[in-house]
């Protein structure tokens, strides 16, 4: 077990500790790959070397510092790749890193459902569980040529080794810098769909003015959704220009949402993160000579100067839908 996938405890609204949690993880590591909002994945294969620990060791320590430090718990996967270690932590628990070792990876793998592998979304899981495989085991049991007809040539191979225990991912170092998330919380966990999309309104209007007050675009947005299980879902979707348009950031941002096609789901809390920034200088945007769009674009303007000059609670969030 080389690869930890911690996922800090944060506060609601309080991304902005990320950096600092990722600073400690860099001091056993300088292979550490952010997962925002409150995630990362770190490489210790060195760090087990140098320290003299292993890696469930070197995961009790992070875990003790991060609370002495920062005051945040955390939860940790171990496993001898990213993959694995991202599955662990599904299971994982304060105070307990859930571990797999190389020799328990196909075990492990077999009893979980299909759509808890990373990267299989729920068209892909939709089609594998109207054929019967409908858990990594089966899967992995399934003909190659079988998975290839279903999902494509090298979708089906993909999916083939992964279920087998075939993890071809690294680390990547990365930074938090390229992109910005905004979350709501729910003051308990909640089914009523008409919620969530007001949740997801506020967000992406967060979202868009922070953006415009950087001057900066983005051309991704993503979506997660946690639940009351603890489980979460994310899911990522190219905008068709760069925008830091709010209308548009909330036209994809339900799209995102109604794709899940989520029923009777209880929702602890959603996010909505813009990916990668670009200066808004450098973005080109399509005109549509729609005079409602235009007449949106100033009222923005106006109230993005608002809240300069009186603070970013001087609109209410969901003021500009109408």
């Amino acid at each position: 077990m080389t690869i930890l996938c911690v996922r800090f405890q944060l506060p609601p609204m309080y991304e902005a500790a990320l950096p600092g949690l990722l600073g400690l993880l860099e001091e056993f590591t300088p292979v550490v790959q952010a997962l925002p909002p409150d995630g990362a994945l770190a490489d210790l294969r060195g760090a087990e070397r140098y320290f003299g620990r292993t890696a469930l060791e070197l995961a009790s320590v992070i875990r003790v510092r991060a609370l002495a430090l920062h005051g945040v718990d955390c939860v940790i996967g171990a496993g001898p790749g990213p993959m694995t270690a991202r599955m662990a932590l599904r299971e994982a628990r304060p105070g307990r890193t859930r571990a797999v070792d190389a020799d328990e990876v196909r075990e492990f793998l077999a009893g979980q459902p299909v759509v808890a592998l990373p990267g299989v979304g729920a068209r892909t899981a939709r089609t594998l569980c109207e054929y019967g495989l409908d858990t990594l085991g089966r899967v992995a049991a399934a003909p190659l040529s079988t998975l290839q007809r279903l999902v494509g040539a090298r979708a089906g191979r993909e999916l083939h080794e992964k279920a087998n225990g075939v993890d071809r991912g690294r680390v990547v170092p990365n930074a938090v810098s390229r992109s910005l998330a905004a979350e709501r919380p729910f003051t308990r966990d909640e089914l009523d769909p008409g919620r969530h999309r007001r949740a997801l309104l506020s967000a992406a209007e967060e979202l868009g003015a922070r953006l415009r007050a950087l001057d900066k675009v983005c051309r991704g947005l993503t979506l997660t959704v946690r639940y009351a299980d603890r489980s979460a879902t994310t899911r990522t979707r190219t905008l068709p220009e760069p925008t830091a348009h709010s209308p548009a950031l909330t036209r994809t941002a339900y799209g995102l949402y109604e794709a899940l096609g989520l029923q009777r789901a209880r929702v602890r809390a959603v996010a909505l993160r813009a990916e990668g920034l670009d200066p808004a200088e450098q973005a080109a945007h399509q005109l549509t000579f729609d005079p409602v769009d235009e007449k949106v674009r100033r009222i923005e303007e106006v109230a993005d100067r608002v809240r300069a000059k009186f603070g970013p609670r001087a609109l209410m969030p969901g003021s500009l839908a109408a």
